[in-house]
């Protein structure tokens, strides 16, 4: 590991009351002793205790920069494990640059993206999946955003993975010391305890991998298509639930030939809302792209709302509603009929049931023109998804690369499944074992490698 001591501005770029300068390394202390001169005359920050502050100015080449209050942290108590100094300052641009400026002349180099968070992976103060989670908790936008970052930031996933995994260790490491007495014809690992562990592991595993639809959905903003027949009011709704004049709203049918969404927050949760193509039989080359694209969005969709003209009829509309349904995964999609311009319509159809002959979550009346039942949808698309987060529990897969390890090592277990069922040899069945528990391993980082490392890293801000 890199043993440079580091700077870097904490609290962003731009002109601020406060600004955070974060310095890290095992000069640290020394390198800023350097440039700061005390308000209480004679005292060296070298033999100040940790987390305690200092009021005094940053001065360089015989210039006082500004008045700063400087914060200790000693190592291993420290964000990276290492000695770390943050020093207050004014918020100016020019101030916080000549400070950093003093600084790497004094013995320190400005740290690259995400360095600070690295050092702290490396030196055993978070898991490799705890570091992701500060990246997403900086960039998190909602409040859901925020609550599923610091579930993970604060080892929700770890901990689940990690027993998993040190399971899957002690019985590998069963299975490779029958190997070294295989001429003894030993067993060490009993066959049924085995399999049994491995099914569990994989329904745990399988658990897991199918909340990333909603954790992923949460982090990028829950999709939610907003599908019908032409002329039923769906660019009408999206702008309503925007509130703002996104579409074109136009009588002839066929004016949105492709998908246009927008982002809104509700209850603390991120939509993104998009409207699509009218579903009917055209002739038009461009309309039938629009609409194949309406079906492409539709599977794509956590929450599907199916808009429907109450002045047309129940029956005039009910097999464009069926189809959608019918597409629908409803193993994860929510599915909400909106019956629409209900300010028009005829009362019979507005009280009818639909619940009763389609299989929907909920039927919402509403005017998207006069505003009418629009705050009852939103609270229903809002409990929908809610709920989902409650059926799942604490922990959600949001991050793609998790994903992507928890399929392959399902994918490995499930071939140890066969090996075991079939009778095969424990050689072969180690080697798959060993997949899976290194495909765990990733996500924590207890096997890393150096270019998903960098990769990762690289993502975050420059004083994280």
């Amino acid at each position: 590991m890199d043993s440079d001591t580091i700077c870097a501005v904490a609290t962003g770029d731009g002109m601020t009351a406060i600004g955070v300068i974060r310095v890290s390394g095992a000069a640290a202390i020394l390198t800023v002793e350097k440039v700061f001169v005390s308000a209480v005359a004679g005292k060296r920050l070298s033999e100040q205790r940790t987390r305690t502050l200092h009021v005094g100015n940053i001065a360089y080449q015989g210039e006082t920069i500004d008045e700063v209050v400087v914060a200790i942290f000693r190592g291993p108590h420290s964000y990276t494990g290492e000695d770390v100094v943050e020093i207050s300052c004014h918020g100016s641009r020019i101030v916080k640059r000549r400070i950093l400026e003093a600084l790497t002349h004094s013995g320190a180099r400005l740290a690259r993206a995400g360095e600070f968070t690295q050092r702290a992976f490396l030196n055993g103060r978070m898991d490799l999946s705890q570091a992701e989670a500060v990246a997403d908790l900086i960039e998190s936008s909602s409040d859901a955003q925020r609550r599923i970052a610091l579930t993970q930031l604060k080892g929700g996933i770890s901990k689940k993975l990690k027993e998993l995994r040190g399971r899957l260790v002690e019985l590998s490491s069963l299975l490779e010391l029958e190997l070294d007495f295989s001429e003894e014809d030993v067993e060490f690992a009993d066959r049924k305890e085995l399999l049994q562990l491995v099914e569990t592991i994989i329904e745990t595993v399988g658990r897991l991998t199918e909340t990333f639809k909603t954790g992923n959905a949460i982090k990028e903003g829950v999709p939610v298509a907003i599908v019908g027949a032409p002329n039923v009011g769906k660019s009408t709704l999206l702008n309503a639930l925007i509130g703002e004049e996104k579409a074109i709203v136009s009588d002839i049918a066929g004016t949105t030939r492709d998908t246009i969404e927008d982002v809104m927050t509700y209850d603390g949760i991120m939509f993104r809302f998009i409207d699509t193509a009218g579903i009917r039989q055209s002739a038009d080359t461009v309309e039938k792209m629009g609409i194949q694209r309406t079906y492409g969005q539709i599977e794509k969709a956590r929450v599907i709302l199916v808009v429907a003209d109450a002045t047309k009829g129940k029956e005039s509309v009910e097999t464009v509603v069926r189809e959608v349904v019918e597409k629908s995964d409803r193993r994860w999609q929510k599915v909400v009929i909106v019956a629409n311009k209900t300010d028009v319509a005829a009362a019979e159809w507005i009280n009818g049931d639909w619940k009763e002959t389609v299989d929907a979550d909920a039927v919402i009346r509403i005017s998207a023109k006069q505003g009418n039942g629009l705050k009852e949808l939103k609270e229903k698309i809002v409990d929908l998804i809610e709920a989902r987060q409650s059926d799942d529990g604490e922990v959600l897969v949001s991050n793609a690369r998790h994903y992507e390890a928890l399929v392959k090592s399902r994918e490995s277990l499930e071939r140890v499944r066969e090996g075991l069922q079939a009778g095969i040899s424990g050689e072969l069945v180690a080697i798959d074992l060993h997949r899976a528990t290194d495909s765990l391993g990733t996500i924590t980082g207890e096997v890393t490698n150096h270019d998903v490392l960098k990769n990762i890293f690289s993502h975050f801000c420059v004083g994280k």
